[in-house]
């Protein structure tokens, strides 16, 4: 596995890494254990201000860490100082409210009083992808940072001046050695990762492939693991939508981050009533699209993250069309240069067609026609993914009633799906399982702890609470 930025506006290679030797990894996670060993024993509030150090160490940054994303995988620069943002604003959420989360939890037993206390499980690895390569990373490392658990990194490999500069901030911001180890490594290096005694856990962003293999890997070795994978996300659109609120953020629902988000709203699935009009404005929205250079502020649409990408998709949009699909806006033929993908509309797309559950991770617009909001909520839910949604309607509380029961992790109502760190985030189905993020992201690799205390004798009859 090569590790290379390739700026994909240009395809120009700019840096080349070396890949880290097993004695490189087996350092690591000697340290990692060594570090989770003394962490243990430490009250969490001791890493608290050690993580608003490197929040501060990032925010300074920003100008410098969105232009690395902006060359690395050609994100706009507007949108990589949103990331950083938001990079940030994790980190500070979890120094401030992490000691809260897993402070102890008293419960009334019948055989003496109980505590439930959160500790610490080991060291883990996460493996994160390259479409947002900062606010992947401090998902999982902060809450687990306070939580006690050192980490080490197996970032994307055309992301790795991301992960250098990642690991340079927690290392300048003083936190000690081994608390987080970005490692350049293959495939064989993360499966001996997983299954090493001193590594209790895997965190896991990335493709529903790259998930079922680490899954299978975790469950061989008997480890915890977390997934958050692909989604073909629904944005349902009911009869008494208000359509100006719509035309608002549509653009956005789509093309953000050139369409690689796994939350962006690929299946526009409207009633009869709205259809024309939603794919009129569609087709508007994408037409007022620049696309270009994201250094420059003008760029409304930057490349995709890799010139393979393109051809991907490209071949993704050939096939659904050549199997029946309406090609409502732009070309199957893509004629850019490099990485740059001009956004495409998709229309009459059947079961029968291989599109139909497939996830485009572009500017790829699906727009399906339904009778009622009952067909509505039956087509978001014939997916093999599960990960987050949208349900625009007039009575939002009504809205929200759909909202529940559309199957994905998350559901937002009369607005466009973001992130916040208090949001709890994950799928079901395809889409991976366990949560990142808010109260719940920060127990996914704690060990829940129960403690029972007995102050008086032992009664013999009550000694294992009177069911012996």
């Amino acid at each position: 596995m090569s590790y290379q930025t390739i700026n994909p506006l240009t395809d120009e290679v700019v840096k080349t890494y070396d890949n880290h030797d097993d004695a490189y990894v087996e350092e690591a996670l000697s340290k990692g254990d060594a570090l989770y060993k003394k962490w243990r024993n430490d009250p969490i509030e001791s890493r608290a201000e050690a993580l608003n150090k490197v929040a501060d160490l990032i925010a300074s940054k920003t100008d410098e860490l969105a232009k690395i994303l902006t060359i690395e995988m050609g994100k706009r620069l507007v949108e990589a100082k949103g990331e950083v943002a938001i990079t940030v604003a994790i980190a500070r959420y979890y120094a401030k409210h992490g000691a809260e989360f897993l402070k102890p939890r008293d419960i009334v037993s019948a055989i003496g009083p109980a505590q439930i206390i959160s500790r610490p499980t080991g060291v883990l690895l996460m493996v994160e992808p390259w479409n947002f390569p900062y606010y992947q990373i401090m998902r999982v490392f902060a809450p687990n940072y306070v939580a006690g658990n050192p980490m080490v990194l197996k970032h994307a490999s055309n992301t790795p001046m991301a992960a250098d500069a990642f690991e340079k901030i927690v290392q300048e911001a003083g936190l000690p050695d081994g608390a987080l180890t970005n490692l350049f490594i293959n495939y064989d290096q993360v499966n001996k990762i997983i299954g090493d005694d001193r590594v209790q856990g895997v965190a896991l962003t990335g493709s529903e492939r790259a998930g079922q293999l680490v899954a299978a890997e975790a469950g061989k070795n008997m480890k915890q693991s977390s997934l958050e994978l692909g989604g073909s996300d629904p944005f349902v659109i009911l009869d008494d939508a208000d359509l100006s609120e719509i035309k608002k953020i549509i653009s956005g629902a789509r093309l953000y981050n050139a369409g690689q988000v796994c939350t962006s709203s690929k299946r526009f699935i409207v009633t009869e009533k709205n259809y024309d009009k939603i794919v009129d404005m569609l087709k508007a929205a994408f037409a007022d699209v620049k696309l270009g250079d994201p250094m420059q502020p003008e760029t409304t649409l930057a490349p995709l993250s890799t010139s393979k990408a393109k051809q991907n998709l490209t071949k993704q949009v050939r096939q659904a069309v050549e199997a029946g699909a309406t090609l409502a806006f732009g070309s199957v033929d893509q004629n850019q240069p490099a990485a740059l993908f001009e956004p495409v509309i998709l229309t009459d797309i059947t079961k029968e067609n291989p599109a139909f559950y497939q996830e485009f991770f572009g500017p790829v617009g699906e727009v399906f026609k339904v009778k009622d909001e009952a067909e509505a909520i039956a087509l978001a839910n014939d997916s093999h993914y599960g990960l987050s949604g949208v349900v625009f309607g007039g009575d939002a509380d009504h809205a929200a009633e759909v909202a529940s029961k559309i199957e994905t992790g998350v559901v937002f109502v009369n607005s466009f799906g973001g992130t916040l760190p208090e949001l709890p985030f994950g799928g079901v189905k395809n889409s991976g399982y366990g949560r990142e993020l808010g109260d719940l992201g920060i127990d996914t690799f704690v060990n829940k702890q129960t403690i029972v205390t007995k102050h008086e004798p032992i009664d013999l009859e009550n000694a294992f609470g009177g069911f012996v």
